[in-house]
């Protein structure tokens, strides 16, 4: 299909030597003498672009190209006009139109301006259609009534400029949140930057924030943006804040009310226009009672606060995620697309799970590898997920009741549990010893 060109002109002539020229070299061409015949055609005939005369009776033409931005805001229109002025150029371009074209007009010209915009639109398309992608990739999935109130909260939140709290257990999807808040943001097509505070040493933390210069610091060997500066007009996602030292803190809220920073070791003040989005798995609050975390800064971030629930306050999303990580897996390995029989279904939903979504996918990914037939049975279901597999390895593979021993009995029970928790908390072993109590040490000498 040849690009379909409409041509608004009051004058017969150049009308039928535009038509002339661009029919020769394959466009389909329309024409109108006016405004209001201009915005029909546009409605019936559907056009790729538009040459639309300022000077016209009736509605002129920055009236008109106004109207077409609201029917059809991606179609491209560049104005032509025999009285051109710097005036009647800006009132245009601030309306929408894509160039600007004065009579007599240069053919060549025309050609090439004609050209651009209809490149311009087809990449302005392309990356509607990433967009659309990445959204689809991003989003939260499910159906329950727990993810549909977070949809709405999302979609509330996401056109402002205000800071963001997302709360959530680990796993559950705070970072697709956070993405999916920026995607329907006014600054989709900007920068999004994550840090994650949790796994940068402290040390290094100011640096990979607001940057250094060149010899601000030992191994500082060359100058480096930081986070704030690469994220400018974009979202900045500052990831479990809450494991952020007070220092660190104390700065990014001084940044915050200022809109500026310097990088360390310069002395040039660096403004900012950054979108903040922030999360942590911890009660801030609480952490505000203990001296942990600044009140001043809390209240910056908590402007809007949005909790993720956790998986098993939505267990009616199970089957929906089963079958989309089932869905992924078998993209990725060019495989049939696998599933649970209704059983294993039913057996997962029961789980308590403490992972979250990320567990999930895990378990999911683990069963596409393990399991080579298509329709995965509940004998298929590894502990602890599979309650009866789970007895199996606790009272029959370690034949605690054989035991006479109570303490050898004992330790054989620890060394499943702390197991089993390490698989739920894929193998950290910092996170299982804050929800046991215990020490790594002690952690890895009873599961050795």
């Amino acid at each position: 299909m040849y690009p379909a060109v409409l041509i608004v002109d009051d004058e017969t002539k150049i009308i039928e030597s535009l038509e002339g020229i661009l029919s020769d070299d394959g466009f389909e061409v329309i024409h109108a003498f006016n405004g209001y015949e201009a915005l029909k055609k546009i409605e019936t005939e559907s056009p790729d672009i538009v040459l639309l005369d300022i000077w016209m009776p009736g509605i002129d033409g920055i009236e008109t190209l106004k109207e077409i931005k609201k029917m059809s805001p991606n179609l491209p229109v560049v104005m032509i006009t025999g009285h051109g002025s710097i005036e009647s150029a800006v009132d245009a371009t601030k309306s929408g139109a894509y160039d600007f074209l004065e009579k007599p007009l240069s053919i060549d010209k025309v050609m090439v301006t004609i050209n651009n915009a209809l490149n311009f639109r087809k990449l302005e398309e392309e990356n509607l259609y990433l967009r659309k992608k990445s959204i689809e990739k991003h989003s939260i999935t499910g159906q329950s009534p727990a993810v549909q109130k977070l949809y709405v909260e999302i979609m509330n939140a996401s056109p402002s400029d205000a800071s963001i709290l997302i709360t959530g257990e680990n796993g559950t999807g705070k970072e697709l949140v956070a993405r999916t808040i920026h995607q329907f943001s006014l600054r989709p097509e900007k920068p999004f930057i994550i840090i994650n505070c949790a796994a940068i040493p402290e040390e290094n933390l100011d640096s990979e924030l607001f940057g250094h210069e060149k010899g601000a610091f030992e191994k500082a060997t060359s100058k480096n943006k930081g986070k704030f500066e690469l994220a400018s007009e974009g979202t900045l996602f500052l990831d479990e804040i809450g494991d952020m030292n007070i220092n660190t803190q104390a700065k990014i809220l001084r940044a915050l009310e200022s809109k500026t920073f310097q990088r360390i070791g310069g002395g040039r003040t660096i403004h900012m226009d950054v979108r903040l989005i922030a999360s942590t798995n911890k009660n801030l609050e609480e952490e505000i009672e203990k001296g942990n975390f600044r009140k001043e800064l809390f209240f910056r971030l908590n402007v809007i606060p949005i909790h993720v629930p956790p998986l098993r306050e939505r267990k009616e999303d199970i089957p929906l995620l089963v079958d989309t990580f089932f869905e992924a897996a078998s993209k990725q390995t060019t495989e049939k697309k696998k599933a649970l029989s209704t059983q294993a279904l039913d057996m997962i939903r029961t789980y308590d799970w403490q992972g979250n979504v990320r567990e999930l996918k895990n378990l999911v990914e683990r069963l596409c590898i393990m399991v080579k037939k298509d329709c995965i049975d509940m004998e298929d279901i590894p502990q602890p997920y599979n309650p009866k597999n789970e007895a199996d390895a606790i009272f029959e593979r370690r034949e605690i009741f054989s035991m006479d021993d109570f303490g050898q009995a004992r330790l054989a029970f620890e060394k499943e549990y702390l197991t089993r928790k390490l698989a739920q908390e894929e193998g950290d072993f910092k996170t299982v010893a804050k929800i046991t109590g215990m020490s790594v040490k002690k952690i890895k000498k009873i599961i050795q």
